[in-house]
């Protein structure tokens, strides 16, 4: 056999060859990245690679497999936002398609053997693969996630996904960015086998290979028809019928992407699949070029990885590893922490005051196993090695050993100042100790310490298995060696960690509360509560205000609020209750509403039915004649955070701009399309956002004046920068 394209093949960076009978396995691996992904020079290579293979006529097969443990894992986002001009965009993803076509229409066989996690771009080339083969592994995601940066699959996956499973299945995937484990993606035809390892997965390619030696795909053999029917079909009609309005009751619109992607799918499948791939190309365009796909590229991407890779973690120290860790207090938070900890391989003592609540505490760890078991996540044996790593007890004693302890009860100085004193009785002299408090500084909790240089803050959201984000808080005294323990402790959980200092609220409390004020002092004003709560999803908030005061709890806010009252006239500094103190305190001390916790707040939570705003709201707060518009009460939700978020920055309570993007999209949910609160503030432009924010104070309040920090930057032309 000639080895002209294995050799040519092997020249090429990333890629290596080796012929057996006619059949050629290409592997993929680059050298220089942990995990193959299609950026600067792959295109170029891999035109090269398949000229060669099509072009050797001694050459019945190719078989394109990874020399990692994943397959290929997608674009080179760095590169996707280097992006400046259509004409990139539009040749970038033409000059990757004109490959992948030529591959598929060469009239050999070629199949993908993927060894791992094949997303984005890399299953888009799996997919112009005529046979598609993944390894089982409970570690292996399939899936075109790209409309979680606000982008769509340009290498071809919204022409070739619907050809293959059919439109709405597809639609499904591309606009929730779903990812699917190995045999989910055979069951929908995503892919055609399994394997148990490479080799048997090199083997069975090898086999599919010899029995089809003259591979077509689907849609280019003749009478193809798209499974369940194109987009004039009438069983496809209404999907595009019903499909945008879903996806806008959800998005409200703050996602182009979703759009371009329906219209990709739309369009692409009423012709052939040469004319749908350009159209996609046209359509990703306009999504890299979107503020929308920049904003979330930006912090969603650039920023939250200089975070994975501890920008915010001091230099000089080793990684430290967390062996034990005790836990005070089994309520939900402590629960939560519990079982991550334990799920890290860390072991736990869950302390409580009742045997029966730290019982309670450990149960919650049984349930999420439970469910994991029942969805084939997880089996017993891997359920009772976790458990077995969480000791109950409700003695102090059993915290001797451990070198973290985390203060996970309820706000309250003194209560806190009590478990300080007692566990800093026994443990190490080395360990560190951290609080869960939301709220309360940690300089005035870290009084109660004998070590207030070990002493940090550790603020957790609930629920924690679920929730990515832990802001560590460092006091006056915390040192960098207590500082970079917890940063490490909070990666070895899988969390991502923001660094604050130290400040009543901190960052995220602090500016998530003038979300829920906001909306509050709204009512307050007589603007109907309906619109303050459509005004909370159009502005790309998770939930609208009222709903998410109700689930914080009312109570709890008040606490908030007359605490922070009690500690500034302490200070001897004047308190200004915010406009929507009066409105909580009428709520939860004559009302008795306190939230959803007791079936009562600014909703009704009927026992058999949705919940639904209190009919009596009006009458407590009577509409006012004349509403404001939409676009103010959006405003006035938006830009009281990011304005809020200027003032931590000035005050360096939030120490880089990537802790508070991340810190603000992870902690509380800010408008991800914004890319955070400070990237909200670029993009709307620093010297528009003080005019409007000016407006908004005039009209409103002087909460919204503009920090000064936005003032100086507007007056010289800067924006927010990391480093």
């Amino acid at each position: 056999m000639s080895t002209n394209s294995v050799d040519a093949i092997n020249a090429l960076n990333h890629f290596s060859a080796e012929s057996n009978n006619g059949i050629i396995t290409v592997t993929i691996d680059q050298a220089d990245r942990k995990m193959n992904v299609i950026g600067d020079g792959f295109t170029e290579a891999f035109a090269t690679m398949t000229d060669s293979f099509i072009n050797d006529a001694s050459v019945k097969g190719l078989i394109l497999t990874s020399g990692k443990e994943t397959f290929v894992v997608g674009a080179d986002i760095d590169q996707l936002a280097s992006i400046q001009t259509a004409e990139q965009a539009f040749d970038l993803v033409e000059d990757l398609k004109t490959s992948l076509r030529k591959l598929e229409t060469s009239g050999k066989p070629v199949v993908a053997a993927m060894t791992g996690t094949a997303l984005g771009g890399g299953l888009e080339l799996a997919l112009a693969c005529h046979y598609r083969i993944a390894i089982d592994s409970p570690k292996t995601k399939l899936g075109l996630p790209e409309v979680k940066l606000g982008l769509l699959p340009g290498g071809g996956g919204t022409q070739r996904l619907p050809r293959l499973v059919g439109i709405q299945a597809a639609l499904e995937l591309m606009t929730q960015g779903k990812e699917l484990r190995p045999q989910a993606a055979k069951d929908i035809g995503l892919i055609d086998a399994v394997a148990t390892d490479k080799a048997d997965m090199i083997a069975q390619a090898k086999e599919w290979i010899k029995a089809n030696p003259n591979a077509q795909q689907p849609w280019d053999k003749k009478g193809f028809k798209i499974p369940g029917g194109d987009s004039k079909n009438p069983k496809i009609v209404p999907i595009f019928s019903i499909a945008p309005a879903m996806a806008n009751q959800k998005s409200h619109g703050n996602y182009p992407a979703i759009t371009h992607i329906m219209s990709c799918v739309f369009e692409g499948c009423m012709v052939d699949i040469d004319t749908g791939l350009e159209v996609e190309s046209r359509y990703f365009v306009a999504c890299v070029l979107s503020a929308e796909s920049k904003n979330m590229i930006n912090t969603l991407w650039t920023q939250l990885n200089s975070i994975k890779k501890g920008q915010s973690r001091p230099d000089g120290f080793e990684r430290y590893k967390t062996k034990k860790v005790g836990i005070l207090g089994a309520g939900m938070m402590g629960a939560g922490i519990a079982y991550v900890s334990a799920k890290a391989g860390i072991d736990v003592v869950l302390l409580d005051t009742a045997i029966e609540g730290a019982e309670k505490g450990k149960n919650y760890s049984t349930k999420l196993l439970d469910k994991a078991i029942s969805r084939g996540q997880s089996n017993e044996d891997k359920k009772q090695a976790l458990l077995d790593k969480i000791k109950t007890t409700v003695s102090y004693d059993d915290l001797e050993g451990c070198d973290l302890i985390i203060e996970a009860v309820f706000e309250d100085v003194d209560i806190k100042a009590e478990c300080t004193r007692k566990s800093e009785a026994v443990i190490p002299k080395t360990a560190v100790y951290a609080s869960n408090t939301s709220t309360l500084p940690i300089t005035e909790l870290a009084k109660a310490s004998i070590r207030p240089s070990q002493f940090i803050g550790l603020h957790f959201f609930s629920p924690v298995d679920k929730m990515p984000l832990v802001e560590i808080i460092v006091g006056k005294d915390t040192d960098d060696a207590t500082l970079a323990k917890a940063f490490d402790y909070v990666g070895k959980i899988s969390k991502t960690p923001i660094v604050v200092n130290d400040s009543r609220g901190f960052y995220t409390s602090r500016v998530f509360g003038t979300y829920v004020s906001e909306g509050i002092a709204m009512l307050g004003e007589g603007i109907h509560p309906r619109s303050i709560e459509v005004a909370g999803m159009k502005s790309g908030m998770p939930m609208p205000p009222l709903a998410l005061q109700d689930e914080v709890s009312l109570s709890l806010s008040l606490h908030v609020m007359q605490q922070a009252k009690r500690a500034l006239e302490a200070e001897g500094k004047t308190f200004t209750p915010h406009p929507a103190m009066p409105v909580v305190e009428k709520m939860v001390s004559e009302l008795g509403r306190e939230g959803k916790k007791v079936a009562k707040g600014f909703y009704d939570y009927p026992e058999n039915g949705e919940k639904r705003l209190w009919p009596k709201l009006t009458e407590l707060y009577p509409t006012k004649e004349e509403q404001p518009s939409q676009q103010d009460l959006v405003d006035r939700l938006l830009y009281v955070q990011a304005n809020e978020t200027a003032k931590c920055f000035e005050e360096n309570v939030v120490r880089t701009v990537a802790d508070a993007n991340i810190g603000s999209i992870f902690g509380w949910g800010f408008a991800p399309n914004q890319g955070g609160t400070l990237q909200f503030i670029n993009s709307v432009g620093v010297k528009k956002f003080v005019e409007r924010s000016r407006e908004l104070a005039s009209k409103y309040g002087a909460r919204f004046e503009p920090a000064q920090i936005l003032v100086e930057m507007a007056e010289k032309g800067e924006e927010f920068v990391d480093g």
